[in-house]
């Protein structure tokens, strides 16, 4: 069985670069994300949304925390996002992972600072 920090760091890959259908594989037919600019959806149709939003992202890995015996996960790391009108916002993100028993992502909690991002954002909406 793949190990919850091998699927973590292929979450990056992907997150990386923009490969939302491997993303959304990684996660469980009932997988959410729950994020403080899209709100609480779907893992398909958040990474679609993201994806859609997106022109290029950069991710530097700041650091990995676990648990033990737990089904949780963090991945800290460094964001550079150029959304699809160019415009682009850097900060840093802590995702929570939840894992099933067949260490699939049930759930996806992502933190950061929005206060730039979610301006950047509702330009894309208007």
């Amino acid at each position: 069985m793949t190990t919850k920090k091998q699927i973590a760091l292929k979450y990056m890959d992907y997150l990386a670069k923009g490969d939302s259908e491997e993303i959304i594989k990684l996660f469980n037919e009932n997988g959410i994300v729950d994020s403080p600019i899209y709100g609480i959806m779907k893992a398909d149709e958040f990474y679609h949304q993201l994806t859609n939003d997106t022109n290029n992202s950069e991710l530097e890995l700041k650091g990995i925390f676990e648990e033990n015996d737990s089904n949780k996960l963090a991945l800290y790391f460094g964001y550079r996002w150029t959304l699809r009108n160019k415009e682009e916002v850097e900060f840093d993100v802590v995702d929570i992972i939840e894992f099933d028993s067949l260490n699939t992502i049930h759930k996806l909690k992502i933190i950061y600072d929005t206060t730039v991002a979610r301006k950047l954002v509702n330009k894309l909406k208007k």
